[in-house]
């Protein structure tokens, strides 16, 4: 048995639905799943479909060559196909903080994530055995304003040489440059507070305290040149009150951050993400 998942966006018309379906089932396609969406501000429809297929002669390269011929012209789509068959490969990059880490490391040591991690990058050494009792790679690439295009290239050669698909910034401590998001457009996750921009710094759990903040919350998004700004793909909140001290705030925080983050990976890595015009479309 063959699985796939098809995304596709274009422009809206009629018979996009019919003219899909159709195509599947007359290559012996069983759809499992299908959901659509049409933004009607920018007239733009969006489809997410997952169908199997148990004929020994099926094959994902004719199927992608033969679904371009019949279908992608003629609707003006554009479209991505992907055999479950192949992990998505996740490379982390980490600074000091661990709790995204440990949390993101014991669901994929149980099977949670369909995802494969080849290793870790991180600015310091402080993590590395946490690394190493997950037996994942770990790789010390230290970064200041003088070495960091030496760093991101070394960065690079590590992502090309282990193919990875997508890059999770777990508290990664550094602003990442046009270098590597040009090459991974839409595909690095950033995880942080949901603060910004009202507190900024090193300690805005801090300011959120002095003003009396009733809501804290944790925002993941892909990574865009303009900081903090990237497609949200997932986000959450819980409320606080006056009785909460500060490192209440930042407990709660930070396990608003682990949950969000995880929720973020396991739709991207599910492909269940697509982006369009700095917007996301989530699908269920």
């Amino acid at each position: 048995m063959n699985k796939i998942t098809i995304l596709i966006h274009c422009k809206d018309q009629s018979g996009i639905i019919a003219s899909v379906t159709n195509f599947i089932a007359l290559n012996g396609g069983n759809i499992i799943y299908i959901d659509q969406h049409v933004d009607r501000e920018q007239n733009i429809f969006f489809m997410r479909l997952e169908s199997e297929f148990f004929t020994e002669s099926f094959s994902t390269k004719n199927f992608k060559s033969s679904f371009k011929e019949n279908l992608v012209e003629k609707f003006g789509m554009k479209w991505r196909i992907y055999s479950s068959e192949l992990k998505p490969k996740m490379a982390l990059f980490i600074s000091k903080y661990d709790h995204c880490l440990y949390d993101l490391l014991g669901r994929y040591n149980s099977g949670e994530l369909n995802l494969e991690i080849p290793f870790i990058i991180s600015n310091h050494t402080d993590l590395k055995p946490i690394a190493d009792s997950f037996k994942i790679p770990f790789y010390h690439i230290p970064v200041t304003k003088a070495t960091k295009d030496e760093a991101e290239n070394k960065q690079l050669e590590l992502l090309e040489k282990h193919q990875i698909d997508f890059i999770v910034l777990a508290r990664y401590m550094q602003i990442v440059s046009s270098k590597l998001i040009n090459k991974y457009t839409n595909k690095i996750i950033n995880i942080h507070h949901s603060f910004l921009p009202a507190f900024v710094g090193a300690k805005p759990y801090h300011s959120a305290y002095k003003r009396g903040v009733k809501i804290i919350g944790a925002t993941s998004h892909y990574v865009t040149e303009e900081l903090d700004a990237g497609p949200i793909i997932e986000q959450d909140v819980t409320r606080v009150t006056h009785t909460h001290a500060i490192k209440d705030l930042i407990a709660k925080g930070r396990d608003l951050e682990k949950i969000v983050l995880a929720n973020a990976v396991k739709l991207h890595a599910n492909r269940k993400v697509m982006v369009f015009n700095n917007k996301t479309i989530i699908f269920s």
